[in-house]
């Protein structure tokens, strides 16, 4: 791949000292190309770079229809090179092809053309006429919030980014874009997009490298006016308690435990092959992913029975293949984990349903394979229903009736998203009402829309992304306040002073 090296000032450079990391292919766990290591050095260039490209005005002084046309440009780019930027993230995240084809390419020029119209359909400056307690004329503007560090997870490199680079570019602020060390490829593409696109040099950097220190450096740097983060909620407390010291506006993206929720009238032929999909999208990598199945007790014998023959049916292999439905996971460290939560929930009294060992077959590959795994004999109280897994493994939970199934639903630390699956739609939007989830689906998962909101309560993060919403966490809001008087007389909070008042 040509693009290893960082991205600084509308240039690719090399690190401080030239230094360089391999990323791992995770379909066979061998390095398939170097990229820069970046020091402390390197990041605080890159933050210098965007602080003198917003503070010069390059950018954020253009018009919404400017701004517009460089983002459809990207949008349009994101497809010319459609096939290098595919190829790029199936070797980097071991997405599948159809992932990386059906979903993550889409993700991306889908965000930068909503963020073009949005930009171009939302006031920046909006008057209106006031009489009391005096008579003024009141100015909102929407002003860039300054410079964004865009963190950005290993799971979804290419979406996730342009979930923060489209409307942070839309609102007219600069960006450093730090990406996992797992995948650093598509954030370089994003840069070379968004250069040819015609975006002003400093205006968008991408630092890569190995370790926590560059991320932490990037989040303490009294440059940066925002952070935007993906992550885990383990991260990401880290990375709201360090903005929190400086005020410094922070946008959480992090963890789930999703319930998806079988109600006893649900259409099974429908409702168990998309709660195969709303686990196993990804090998579980997946941060709203519908890991909580909560199934009526009545019925939960033939559900199990049911998915379990549905889950054969899931071709796990090389991402590069076609039939591959389920690819490797990120890295040996996510595989790890896997399997140390299934050995944890078989000691806390689950059951493996199927699953639950790495696959013979592919051992050969040398990658960091997992297969769909179902465990059941689990209650909410139990580990693996309350800490995110982040791969292929899914509990199924049985309840006595709509009650016992929001209180299960309910009881987790995080609120991200959960599902509802049945015919009565009333019922359904009376049951969306008190889950306490920032996206709720009624018979569908995954479906998420860059015209709509999403992120989550509880421990699941601060702030939404994506929609209108996504686009005013990257403004301040300021209110300008223009008098309509011109003598003292008419200025009736006076006499400031008691010597002042006539007694």
């Amino acid at each position: 791949m040509e693009l290893t090296g960082l991205f600084i000032n509308g240039e690719f450079v090399a690190a401080e000292g030239s230094a360089t990391y391999p990323s791992i292919n995770p379909a066979d766990g061998q390095p398939w190309c170097d990229f820069a290591a970046a020091s402390a050095k390197d990041v605080d260039r890159a933050v210098a770079a965007a602080k003198a490209s917003f503070e010069s005005g390059v950018w954020r002084n253009t018009s919404a229809q400017e701004r517009a046309a460089v983002l459809r440009r990207a949008a349009d780019l994101f497809s010319e090179y459609h096939g290098q930027i595919a190829m790029a993230e199936i070797q980097d995240s071991g997405a599948t092809l159809r992932k990386a084809n059906g979903a993550d390419l889409i993700a991306a020029n889908l965000s930068f053309q909503e963020y073009a119209n949005l930009i171009e359909q939302t006031p920046l400056e909006q008057r209106a006429e006031e009489f009391f307690p005096i008579a003024s004329e009141n100015i909102i503007r929407r002003e860039p919030v300054g410079v964004v560090a865009a963190i950005v997870p290993f799971n979804f490199p290419l979406a996730a980014a342009s979930w923060k680079v489209a409307p942070a570019l839309a609102a007219g602020c600069s960006l450093v874009l730090k990406p996992s060390p797992y995948t650093p490829a598509t954030a370089l593409w994003i840069a070379k997009v968004m250069k040819e696109a015609g975006l002003p040099d400093g205006v968008l950097n991408v630092i890569t490298g190995p370790g926590p220190d560059i991320g932490a450096h990037l989040v303490e740097h009294p440059d940066v006016d925002k952070v935007a983060f993906t992550g885990s909620t383990q991260v990401g407390r880290i990375v709201g308690a360090s903005a929190g010291r400086q005020i410094k506006r922070c946008m959480l993206e992090l963890g789930g435990k999703s319930a998806n929720i079988i109600l006893d009238d649900a259409d099974l032929d429908v409702a168990i092959p998309v709660a195969l999909f709303a686990t196993f999208f990804h090998s579980g990598q997946v941060c709203e992913s519908g890991t909580r199945i909560l199934v009526p007790r009545s019925m939960h014998d033939e559900f199990v029975q049911r998915l379990v023959a549905e889950a054969q049916r899931v071709k796990l292999g090389h991402p590069m293949e076609m039939e591959t439905t389920m690819g490797p996971l990120v890295s040996a460290e996510q595989l790890a984990n896997s399997k140390r939560y299934v050995a944890l929930a078989i000691e806390e009294g689950a059951t493996v349903a199927c699953g639950g060992a790495e696959p013979e077959d592919l051992k050969a590959l040398g990658g960091y394979y997992f297969p769909p795994t179902i465990l059941t004999g689990v209650t909410n109280d139990m580990r693996i229903a309350q800490e995110e897994v982040f791969g292929p493994v899914v509990v199924v939970i049985p309840y006595q009736d709509e009650e016992d199934a929001l209180r299960i639903a309910n009881d987790s630390p995080f609120g991200l998203a959960a599902a509802l699956w049945t015919q009565d739609e009333a019922r359904a939007l009376n049951l969306a009402r008190r889950l306490e989830a920032g996206t709720v689906w009624i018979n569908d998962y995954h479906m998420i829309s860059p015209k709509y909101p999403f992120g989550g309560f509880k421990a699941s993060g601060v702030g939404r992304e994506l929609g209108l919403a996504g686009l005013d966490a990257y403004f301040e809001l300021k209110h300008i306040h223009v008098a309509r008087t011109s003598t003292l007389e008419e200025k009736h909070y006076l006499p400031l002073t008691l010597s002042d008042l006539d007694l």
